[in-house]
């Protein structure tokens, strides 16, 4: 069991439904609710699913008038449908369907009651039909209505009682709390810092170092798992000399390294937000790797999550040179939940699909034709090497600017080229020639640079383009791609007007 709980599958039917629907989305779906809704994509799935169950509880409490079996069929089908989304996650076991099962008791019983109220007349009114002046069906009339209301409000209670009933007994993040607030951040050998000049000091542009509680977010948990690190274990499988288990207070024990490193996320468009630069801390893969001993022909890594999602690694990404890390903290505090908190993968120059696994459990080493990570299948590619790129924070795109007291506006932004480092970006107004940007100091291969260009402005509106080039030479192509399936590219071009 990994979180703090009785259950370690997904008790809550709103939250199976929710990780069902999830698992079964094709890449265009998720891009649109990644562009249009960014890191609110899961309110917005669990809001829609909460529409849908309070409708057809509804439809349940409506049909409970006229047609008891219609209304008792749909009933039913809903149940097993959320039965099937609970018992179809990760880690799911017959324990978790008791919140399940007990929504469905109480929601039979709700309706047995609404039910013997609709079959029970009306008291004061008369039971003849043929005397003078009887409003009796008009009264009648009027009770239905309101007893229909009643009925369709008794079936959304119980509704919401299928929604929160999981949810209610799912664990708590109390042990997490307290064990994030116990722990220390251990010591490194070589601490990372920001270098003096790698923030080009342009007001707007994102911050060097971004802030955890603004690090972008995604992935597919509807909630953020609560792992509980006193039962949490990290395994080493597969194609290894011997299975290794790292257990919480183990692991803080092995020598831990400072890594800067900007992460992405594959779904970035061009000019998106979606990529961070942060500190990390943690051990190095490489080293847990070794302990394990690596069997020849392994050529991937399937790490899998606490909540089951799995991605698929180069192993040569884990066992080279570069930073990859098991990650206890991040900016020099302890990981938050939703960043992956006891531990998660960090691995330079990968987009997060193929690499950065939050709630880290299991390590399996094997080869790309047994297996493959959880996006593979749905038309991502492979290896997802992060691609040389850069974005335009200021101005903001459709705005009017003017020129400061030197003439000259700035127009500043990021690059990277995560394990390549960013050698040169070069700005480019309507169909002018390519200009050298100032590039903020490099701190390291693995983050992205600030950059900043002086643009002499003349009056009226003008189109402005950038690029990168990275340390080997390569220039960003200036094709335009989509997100899927390896990543966007094209250069980030904004209009603004000059006043």
């Amino acid at each position: 069991m990994q979180r703090a709980g009785w259950s370690s599958g997904t008790p809550s039917p709103v939250l199976a439904v929710g990780g069902a629907f999830i698992d079964r989305t094709p890449p265009w779906l998720k891009n649109f609710a990644v562009n249009n809704f960014g890191t609110h994509d899961k309110q917005i799935l669990l809001a829609g699913i909460a529409v849908v169950l309070l409708v057809l509880s509804m439809l349940i409490g409506v049909l409970l008038v006229r047609r008891v079996m219609a209304a008792l069929v749909l009933f039913v089908v809903l149940v097993a449908v959320a039965g099937a989304a609970v018992i179809s996650r990760p880690h799911a076991s017959g324990v978790d369907l008791v919140p399940l099962l007990l929504g469905a008791l109480v929601g039979l019983w709700t309706l047995s009651i609404w039910r013997r109220r609709l079959l029970t007349e009306p008291a004061g009114q008369s039971r003849h039909t043929d005397e003078p002046g009887n409003t009796e069906p008009v009264a009648r009339a009027m009770v239905d209505r309101r007893r229909v209301l009643g009925a369709a409000l008794g079936a959304v209670v119980v509704g919401a009682l299928m929604t929160t009933a999981g949810r209610a007994i799912s664990g708590s993040a109390r042990a997490v709390q307290q064990a994030r607030a116990a722990f220390v951040v251990p010591k490194v050998p070589r601490p990372v810092t920001v270098p003096a000049g790698a923030s080009v000091g342009v007001p707007g542009v994102t911050p060097f170092i971004v802030p955890s509680d603004e690090f972008y977010r995604i992935d597919t948990a509807l909630v953020v798992p609560q792992v509980n690190p006193d039962t949490w274990r990290l395994r080493v499988t597969g194609m290894v000399e011997h299975e290794v288990e790292v257990d919480w207070p183990t692991l803080q024990t092995k020598p831990m390294q400072d890594a800067m490193i900007t992460l992405m996320c594959v779904s970035n468009e061009v000019g998106g937000s979606l990529n961070g630069n942060t500190i990390w801390t943690g051990w190095p893969v490489r080293e847990l790797l070794a302990e394990a001993g690596v069997k020849p022909g392994a050529d991937m890594v399937l790490s899998t999550s606490a909540d089951g999602w799995t991605a698929g690694t180069p192993l040569s990404a884990l066992t080279d040179n570069r930073n990859a890390l098991v990650a206890v903290a991040m900016d020099g505090q302890a990981l938050p939940p939703e960043h992956g908190f006891p531990a998660r993968i960090v691995v330079p120059g990968l987009y997060g699909y193929v690499s950065a696994t939050k709630w880290v459990t299991e390590l399996k080493v094997t080869t790309y034709a047994k297996d493959q990570g959880y996006w593979t299948p749905r038309g991502w590619s492979q290896m997802g090497p992060v691609k040389t790129s850069s974005r335009i924070d200021v101005p903001q795109n459709g705005t009017q600017v003017k020129p400061g007291a030197n003439g000259k506006v700035a127009v500043a932004g990021v690059a990277w080229a995560q394990h390549r480092g960013v050698k040169a970006v070069q700005v480019r107004i309507d169909n002018g020639p390519w200009q050298t940007a100032r590039l903020g100091t490099d701190a390291s291969i693995d983050a992205w640079r600030q950059w900043v260009y002086e643009w002499p402005a003349t009056k009226g509106q003008h189109t402005i383009a950038v690029r990168a080039t990275d340390d080997t030479g390569a220039v960003q192509t200036s094709v335009q791609a989509a997100p899927a399936p390896n990543g966007s590219s094209g250069y980030d071009t904004i209009t603004v007007t000059v006043g």
